[in-house]
């Protein structure tokens, strides 16, 4: 095996151990949205839908 595949693998594993404690904690502790949260970040999401389908219809 190649030394760089597995020092990659350490890496990883490494950036797993450290990271997913902190991020579970940070999922956990972190404000809950509201509907108008939601309806402001689902509104500009339906819009670029609607312009990629639309750009498409052009081909």
């Amino acid at each position: 095996m190649d030394w760089m595949k597995i020092f990659s693998a350490l890496a990883l594993i490494m950036f797993i151990v450290i990271l997913f404690p902190r991020a579970r904690d940070m999922m956990k502790n972190s404000p809950k949205g509201t509907s108008s949260d939601w309806m402001s970040f689902a509104i500009p999401v339906v819009m670029i839908v609607l312009f990629i389908m639309f750009l498409i219809q052009l081909v």
